[in-house]
């Protein structure tokens, strides 16, 4: 396939990008071209600007994860003008280019996360579940999705890319995470019972390779390994795959304080299940936490 691919230089498409040029022929969109070239060399085509494209007639599909990282900084009122035109300018941009395609890519595949189903306590759920946006970061993920679906139509089918935190040892949430570790003042934060959906890069690259090769999927997507972890849980196999002590937590009220609204993306429990990507026949290779951690710290 020709793919189109936003985001390509961020933590998931420096991982994804790599196993599709096996198989296929990928141009990614981004501001910086020198910094395409420095992650991929010449292995892809960049492209500095969406508008220089009419259509996109000579793509088969778009993987379009670009957007402001939503937990690097406060939630000022600019800062949450940046997280949502990151995120929905572009993706309007692009089904307008979808739109305007007289062949248009037959798969549309889209970010999103698990920040769409807000603070669901300890009950579990899938991508059945209907919720209303109550919050800023829902408001961001529901808006986001019903822009990415205009883009649906019988020629392309949209698939939602509901995304938990992504485990990595080469950056992301979890790179974060690690310094007060490193420091042995490492543990859970609040009372350690809100729940974590988590997924290793590993799976998160393989659910989007198993979406693009499933021409009959479309719809929402939970990136979301199959036993979501208690904050509790995570940050012990963090602590044992570190060889860290774990004796220490961060107070509710410390982070509230620190973080503001966006605290939430901490205190919030999702335990989300990703039933449509296992009904689908998606295998994970990493269920479990533990080993997930132990993967990355070898």
């Amino acid at each position: 396939m020709k793919i189109l691919i936003t985001g390509g230089t961020g933590l998931i498409g420096q991982a994804l990008i790599p196993r599709l040029l096996a198989e296929h022929q990928v141009t990614v969109l981004s501001r910086s071209v020198a910094k395409v070239t420095q992650c991929f060399g010449n292995s892809v085509t960049p492209l500095e600007r969406l508008d220089d494209l009419a259509h996109l007639n000579d793509f088969d599909a778009v993987i379009n994860l670009a957007g402001e990282p939503i937990a690097d900084k406060r939630w000022s009122e600019q800062q949450k003008g940046i997280i949502c035109t990151s995120r929905w300018g572009l993706t309007e941009k692009l089904v307008e280019k979808i739109h305007a395609s007289s062949t248009p890519p037959h798969t549309f595949i889209s970010g999103s996360a698990v920040g769409y189903y807000g603070d669901q306590q300890d009950r579990a759920f899938d991508e059945t579940l209907v919720v209303h946006a109550d919050d800023f970061a829902q408001h961001v993920c529901h808006q986001w999705e019903k822009i990415a679906l205009k883009g649906a139509s019988t020629n392309t089918r949209v698939c939602l890319l509901r995304t938990g935190v992504v485990l990595s040892a080469e950056g992301g949430a979890l790179k974060r995470m690690m310094l007060p570790y490193k420091l042995g003042l490492g543990g859970p934060i609040g009372k350690g019972q809100q729940y974590m959906p988590w997924i290793h890069i590993d799976d998160m690259v393989g659910a989007i390779i198993h979406l693009l090769a499933k021409p009959e999927l479309k719809g929402p997507f939970n990136c979301t390994a199959p036993e979501p972890a208690t904050n509790k849980r995570f940050s012990q196999a963090l602590a044992r795959a570190l060889k860290r002590p774990h004796v220490f937590f961060v107070p509710t009220l410390a982070i509230k304080t620190m973080m503001g609204e966006a605290s939430h993306l901490l205190l919030d429990s999702q335990r989300a299940l990703p039933h449509a990507l296992e009904d689908s026949g998606f295998s994970f290779q990493h269920p479990k936490v533990e080993e997930a951690m132990q993967s990355l710290f070898k």
